[in-house]
């Protein structure tokens, strides 16, 4: 059945949050605050790892760099258009409307924790790729191994950050089942290079989201989101 990928997922992600608040409840600040540096930590390696996969290639026994161009075009007209459009201020009054509507008026992390575990969810490669696979041939594993990563990654973030955090299975699901159901439409545009490209950039952003975990309100990481259609374009014209 196609969208049963991403039921899981979003399944995963809720029992994922509702262990981690069980573990957060009588928990000491000092030990909130050492986590929310784990989920940093964790969240920035991934993001390395990825970008690391696609940036450094070996070449006749020699370490290089590949796509650096393709990167930096990428990053730097996703970032113009993100600012000009402002995507942070939108995703803020959405994690401030979530909370309202919630009643969790009174968490002041609510609308963080919903951002940071919100884009760490959907900007890797493997929610698009899972998506379109679950869509075209029904194959749901990529999606699972994708849910059991983000079940994980969510506890240690529900148990640091609180409540909002759980929230984050909405723009997941909502974003995966649009891609599901788009997949015979998508599937052409995603060529291999577009996935390269998408999962380059995307972990340099994943790599930006552990950055804002450990050092808060330094980047405005919703402003970068439109260098992954940069990157993707960018595979139809080097």
């Amino acid at each position: 059945m196609p969208g049963l990928g991403t039921v899981i997922n979003v399944a995963l992600i809720i029992v994922g949050s509702v262990l981690g608040l069980a573990f957060r409840r009588g928990m000491k600040e000092n030990l909130k605050q050492t986590l929310m540096m784990v989920s940093g930590v964790i969240v920035l390696l991934l993001g390395m790892s990825g970008a690391m996969q696609y940036m450094l290639v070996i070449v006749n026994g020699t370490l290089q760099t590949t796509g650096p161009l393709m990167m930096i075009i990428s990053m730097v007209v996703g970032a113009v258009i993100g600012e000009l459009i402002d995507f942070n201020r939108w995703i803020v009054r959405l994690g401030d409307w979530l909370k309202a509507r919630t009643g969790n008026s009174g968490d002041p992390q609510f609308t963080n924790a919903f951002i940071t575990a919100s884009l760490t969810f959907t900007v890797g490669a493997m929610g698009v790729l899972g998506s379109i696979q679950d869509g075209l041939t029904g194959n749901y594993q990529t999606l699972l191994l994708k849910g059991i990563l983000d079940g994980i990654i969510v506890m240690v973030m529900a148990s640091s950050m609180g409540k909002g955090a759980l929230f984050s299975f909405i723009p997941v699901g909502i974003t995966q089942l649009m891609i599901t159901y788009m997949a015979n439409w998508a599937a052409p545009i995603m060529t291999q290079g577009a996935i390269d490209n998408l999962s380059y950039v995307g972990s340099i952003l994943i790599f930006c989201v552990g950055i804002d975990l450990i050092w808060p309100g330094k980047i405005r990481i919703a402003n970068l989101l439109p260098a992954i259609f940069i990157a993707m374009l960018l595979t139809f014209v080097f």
